[in-house]
């Protein structure tokens, strides 16, 4: 297995509440995210609020879990911001909410000057893959995405040593 590393979250101001990964959103997802040299990693605990289906996670849930990790990919891996132009999942199977964590990988399939093609995964807390994804985000330049998206830039997201525990269960 590939060494990961933390990502660090640059989007923490009051005012920024995206649904993803927003860590003071209280009805969001709140993801935290991984790397290794190819591939970026989430996990997170389905929350019976998400279920659409008794015990079934809602599909919603599901593409935006995809979407999120792709454009955290864009972020990290292709070092710019950008909006998703498509998103096409395959539902496998049911996510169910009783069997853990689920998690969720992203990588780049194909670069061009506007475009960043990626397919993501989901799996169950059983390991089991229930969902697939391809992502086609329209991707700005590094200077059009700080000025419009607020894009803080690739080092941004990398902790420069060891990131620190969290205090006190947050």
């Amino acid at each position: 297995m590939k060494e990961r590393r933390k990502i660090r979250n640059p989007f923490r101001a009051d005012e920024y509440m995206c649904f993803g990964c927003s860590p003071g959103n209280n009805i969001g997802l709140k993801l935290t995210f991984e790397e290794d040299d190819e591939k970026l990693y989430a996990t997170w605990q389905p929350d019976p609020l998400f279920q659409g289906y008794l015990n079934v996670l809602h599909g919603g849930i599901i593409a935006t879990l995809l979407d999120e990790a792709g454009a955290w990919c864009v972020y990290v891996k292709a070092g710019t911001a950008g909006v998703t132009s498509s998103l096409t999942v395959k539902y496998l199977k049911p996510v169910h909410i009783s069997k853990g964590k689920v998690s969720v990988e992203a990588w780049i399939v194909k670069r061009s000057e506007k475009n960043v093609l990626i397919s993501a995964a989901l799996y169950d807390g059983e390991g089991r893959l229930c969902a697939e994804a391809v992502l086609d985000y329209f991707v700005y330049p590094e200077k059009i995405a700080r000025g419009r998206y607020y894009y803080p830039g690739r080092e941004a997201f990398r902790y420069r040593s060891v990131p620190p525990e969290p205090q006190n269960g947050q």
